[in-house]
């Protein structure tokens, strides 16, 4: 089926934001932030030694520079859950989505490309970056995410979710190569290794901040109006009236709770897995890049593909294969030899071929639960768990990091989380959830 004019828009937001996910927030801020905090906390540390000393999160929490990124993820995510629903709240009452998706991602494009003046040892500047982009990303995504309803119907929501995040991946993908390319001829520029890292950086900001006029431009004659339910209501008795009235939707509930455990671990193995490459695995920093571009195209792929196979046999079940094949991913990186780079090229591969299919039609599986017109309001509660805002997971990663220095253990301590996100989104009818909301249902469930 041919994609509207407003579904090609809204496709690049995607395409915006995913370098920002890519290149800063899975690749590259995790090593560098790690080491700028060891840098500060052990200057005169020998190579391939781990730092004991701690550094102080935020000035209030010891923490070792090796768990910094994963707790500074669980501590946005915190931030995220509490703030996110009130912007929910405030954009359901807006007749222009498109301003707040602009305004969000003009919030975390700018933070992003602060990130260029990250070096030495202030990790300490990087720490509230990090926390105000994430934020802002999340912010977006709830806006994003909530017109997916407007421009796509029941049977064909599942293709355009999927769709966006193969655009993601490629958009991601492409600014990761470039970044590549830069950090692997440094050299022969003139510049350090150190500047060409911050130049990527700048570069994921920048990218996320210039392609986002499209979507802001192209959905602007979005037709948008405030449901009478909330003109009369501020955004503080909208929100007491959406915990009130998630008590109506009991499948909706229970698709969230199996969302917040599978999306946690899908978020933490992505976001961790440049850390876990380099520290444990022994990687490269160039094998790590090799890695994930390779996991970007196969991704791009994967998400097609699971919105076809979703078409033949219903997004749920297609969902549940997804979570299975992730709960082998993490197995096999416990055990994944250190120092061997085509069994990490393996692993990229078969995350690439999970990461956006799974997450795509979660995506569009929920936006079948939620109630018409009150859209950002649920996404909202869906974003505080959703991509680079997961928390339960990063706080096990971090913690079983800080008690016993392995990043293996701290890897497979996550397949309790798909485990049991699986069994609990086997639980979640979807035909009831969806006539209760009050929508229509799709062909194929």
């Amino acid at each position: 089926m041919k994609s509207t004019k407003e579904q090609r828009a809204w496709y690049w937001y995607d395409w915006a934001n995913s370098a920002y996910i890519t290149t800063t927030a899975t690749v590259i801020i995790g090593p560098y932030l790690t080491s700028l905090a060891t840098n500060a906390a052990c200057p005169d540390l020998a190579d391939g030694a781990t730092c004991l000393n701690p550094v102080m999160l935020l000035g209030l929490f010891p923490v070792l520079p090796g768990a910094l990124h994963p707790f500074l993820g669980t501590l946005s995510t915190i931030v995220s859950a509490i703030l996110l629903i009130f912007v929910g709240a405030a954009a359901d009452r807006s007749a222009h989505p498109n301003r707040w998706l602009g305004g969000t991602a003009a919030i975390g494009a700018v933070a992003a490309s602060l990130m260029f003046f990250l070096q030495g040892d202030n990790w300490q500047l990087g720490a509230w970056l990090m926390i105000i982009a994430s934020f802002a990303a999340g912010a977006s995504f709830v806006v994003y995410d909530a017109i997916l309803v407007r421009i796509a119907g029941p049977d064909d929501r599942d293709r355009v979710s999927s769709k966006g995040w193969a655009w993601g991946y490629l958009g991601g993908g492409l600014l990761l190569a470039l970044n590549f390319a830069l950090m692997s001829s440094y050299e022969s520029l003139g510049i350090t290794y150190g500047l060409a890292i911050r130049v990527s950086l700048l570069s994921a900001g920048l990218w996320w901040g210039i392609f986002t006029i499209i979507p802001v431009v192209g959905l602007r004659k979005l037709p948008r109006s405030v449901p009478l339910q909330v003109k009369a209501k501020n955004p503080f008795a909208q929100l007491g009236d959406t915990f009130r009235d998630m008590r109506n939707y009991p499948q909706t509930v229970l698709f969230l709770l199996a969302f917040l455990f599978f999306n946690d671990g899908i978020q933490t193995v992505i976001v961790q897995s440049s850390l876990y490459a380099s520290a444990e695995l022994g990687m490269e920093t160039q094998q790590v890049l090799i890695t994930f571009l390779l996991t970007q195209i196969v991704a791009f792929g994967g998400a097609l593909l699971f919105g076809r196979v979703a078409a033949s046999i219903g997004a749920k079940k297609t969902v549940i294969g997804g979570i299975a094949i992730w709960l082998v991913v993490v197995v096999i990186g416990f055990v994944l030899p250190s120092g061997s780079f085509t069994a990490l090229l393996g692993l990229g591969a078969a995350i690439g071929l999970v990461m956006g299919g799974t997450q795509a039609l979660a995506r569009s599986m929920y936006s079948q639960l939620v109630p018409l017109g009150r859209e950002s309001e649920y996404f909202s509660f869906y974003q505080a768990m959703e991509r680079g805002t997961s928390w339960l997971g990063t706080l096990t990663f971090g913690l079983v990091f800080q008690f016993t220095q392995s990043y293996r253990l701290a890897l497979v301590a996550l397949a309790i989380f798909f485990v049991v996100g699986g069994l609990l989104l086997t639980q979640v009818n979807m035909r009831k959830g969806i006539t209760d909301a009050g929508n229509a249902l799709p062909k194929v469930l």
